[in-house]
């Protein structure tokens, strides 16, 4: 017998969990640098809006299916499968999810890694250890591998306490944590000298820009952004109360994501033309942005450099910022697999968790020792053709397998009269036709 599934104690508790899951790495500099790469605050207008006309039905796909099955994302999608031939399919696509966000965990604890590394390294600067401080920038296959197992450690210990002491105690910890420095980083950038000018650029829009690239850019941002398509939210929808309103708590976890998406880029933007101003490159000679990992840990840090003594300090509060991101969507990732391995194989909690995780270790170290190679292939296999493909599938076991019954009575359950809203009236058909065919146009415009 498997152990008895957790549950969120509290909204609070399932908000910080959603909204950590969702706002990670790609939130922090993903979002700002695609912002700066396509029109500034034409993309973010276009960004916002297509984050609820986009994410948020997907995103209530999967908060409902996760409810109604209370189980993982196999075992979720054949119980609202109506045939064998649906049950395959959602066999299927149920263990491409876990694969999935087990491919993307593998590559994402690499670059959660450097931040750690490179979170350490104003704390030997300040110490004097200068050969250390080098070492922790340096990028080696060695502290690749010590910081990629340091932040999976941390990822480890945090799922294998469970749903309420493992991930809600710590998202409700970590997620105010890192809205305090981020809203203190960005009060101690728009002093420096440039940051207006970075501020202008992404606040005040230029509709000249809006085209069908930057479209399908924001269109892939909104979906991406709030972890959809591998169920890491169907999971946090099935440790849910069957008392709590899923289309509001859906809605608030849209905002909080799409809220400190959106105030990420108060700070990333200001910052890079603080960076410019005080002499360090953010564009490259063709006039393209210096985006990823180069924007966070080539310029940003050479930003802090000219701040002086107050560059250690800040230095320390964004790679906190960046450490927190990476961690609160790094245990939704991991407890994809752990919840299939706990559930399907009966495997105790605190053993399934460090077997599972260090199988996407040695994922993490094959790539590291072929970095060149693999770091590239698996971004992509994961991101561009994984989520999406499954996204769809998602959408499509939501809005035409399950029964209309089945799916209605699971939304009353904590909004009794919801047959009479605006969101019943749309959402069933627009999840069926709509968001399915926007997904399969922004995979097949990034494919192309």
């Amino acid at each position: 017998m498997s152990a008895p599934r957790g549950q969120f104690s509290s909204n609070i508790g399932f908000l910080m969990a959603a909204a950590g899951s969702a706002v990670g790495l790609g939130n922090i500099w993903g979002f700002p640098t695609k912002a700066a790469s396509n029109g500034g605050a034409a993309f973010v207008v276009a960004y916002l809006f297509l984050a609820f006309a986009l994410a948020y039905p997907a995103l209530m796909a999967e908060l409902t299916i996760g409810r109604y099955a209370r189980r993982n994302m196999v075992q979720a999608l054949r119980a609202i499968s109506t045939g064998p031939v649906s049950r395959f399919f959602g066999s299927l696509t149920g263990f491409g999810g876990i694969l999935v966000a087990s491919l993307i965990l593998s590559f994402y604890a690499i670059v959660a890694g450097w931040m750690v590394a490179h979170l350490a390294e104003p704390f030997a600067a300040l110490f004097g250890a200068q050969e250390a401080a080098q070492w922790l920038t340096e990028n080696s296959t060695q502290r690749n591998l010590i910081f990629t197992a340091i932040f999976s450690g941390l990822t480890m210990l945090i799922i294998a306490s469970g749903v309420e002491k493992g991930i809600e105690r710590w998202s409700t910890l970590l997620m105010p944590s890192l809205i305090i420095l981020l809203l203190l980083l960005i009060a101690y950038v728009l002093t420096q000298p440039g940051a207006f000018t970075g501020l202008e650029v992404y606040l005040m829009p230029d509709f000249s820009h809006f085209t069908p690239k930057l479209l399908i850019s924001a269109m892939g941002q909104a979906f991406f952004s709030l972890s959809l398509g591998v169920g890491t939210m169907l999971i946090y929808g099935s440790y849910l109360s069957q008392q709590e309103s899923l289309p509001r708590l859906g809605a608030l976890v849209t905002l909080i994501d799409v809220g400190i998406a959106f105030t990420a880029g108060l700070l990333i933007l200001p910052a890079m033309y603080v960076a410019q101003e005080a002499g360090t490159q953010i564009f490259a000679a063709d006039g393209a942005l210096i985006a990823g990992p180069n924007l966070i840990l080539q310029v940003l840090p050479a930003l802090f450099d000219t701040m002086g003594e107050a560059g250690v300090f800040v230095a320390i509060a964004f790679f906190a910022l960046m450490v927190i991101a990476s961690l609160t969507s790094s245990i939704s990732m991991l407890e994809v697999p752990v919840a299939f391995s706990i559930e399907n194989l009966g495997v105790p909690r605190r053993i399934a968790t460090p077997a599972v995780g260090l199988v996407i270790f040695a994922i993490s170290s094959t790539i590291i020792y072929n970095f060149d190679t693999l770091f590239g292939l698996a971004v992509s296999i994961s991101t561009e053709y994984g989520q999406p493909l499954l996204g769809i599938a998602l959408c499509i076991f939501a809005g035409w397998i399950w029964r209309r019954d089945q799916l209605l009575g699971e939304l009353e359950k904590g909004h009794e009269d919801i047959e009479h809203t605006l969101f019943w009236k749309i959402w069933p058909w627009y999840v069926r036709i709509v968001c399915p065919l926007l997904i399969l146009v922004a995979f097949a415009q990034s494919i192309m």
